[in-house]
């Protein structure tokens, strides 16, 4: 709950960042700068005014940046509570299921070989027939 609380603050400050800085004006944006006066931005000093615009970029970007080390901060701990892989979750099962003391151990079906096949005969040479008319010796 709070991962998707989390995630609806940084989309609605992502947003909200995109719309104040495309609402802003640039620093050349004054009639001056486009006939070539460069001490157009000079009025306010060498800051520049802050309005509330700016005031509120700056917010939401902390907002964002704020938000952004939460949700990684509870997807690592998310991360830890569950086993990592397939053998991790399998280590954690077989230690769950410990045998009893008194109880004979039985070996597992990875440690056991495999019995070989039996050879199997090979079929005999079959002999050669005599021609007909001779009888064998």
């Amino acid at each position: 709950m709070l991962r998707i609380v989390l995630t609806v603050i940084q989309v609605f400050s992502a947003f909200a960042i995109i719309g104040l800085v495309l609402l802003q004006r640039g620093k050349g944006a004054e009639a001056g700068a486009g006939f070539g006066a460069g001490a157009s931005g000079t009025v306010f000093g060498a800051r520049g005014a802050s309005t509330a615009l700016s005031r509120a970029t700056a917010i939401f970007a902390a907002v964002f940046m704020i938000n952004s080390l939460l949700l990684a901060y509870t997807g690592t701990k998310q991360s830890e509570a569950q086993p990592k892989s397939i053998l991790d979750e399998a280590a954690a099962s077989a230690s769950k299921t410990k045998t009893p003391a008194g109880a004979a151990k039985m070996p597992s079906p990875a440690t056991v070989p495999a019995p070989l096949p039996a050879p199997t005969p090979s079929p005999a040479a079959p002999t050669p027939a005599a021609p007909e008319g001779t009888s064998p010796k």
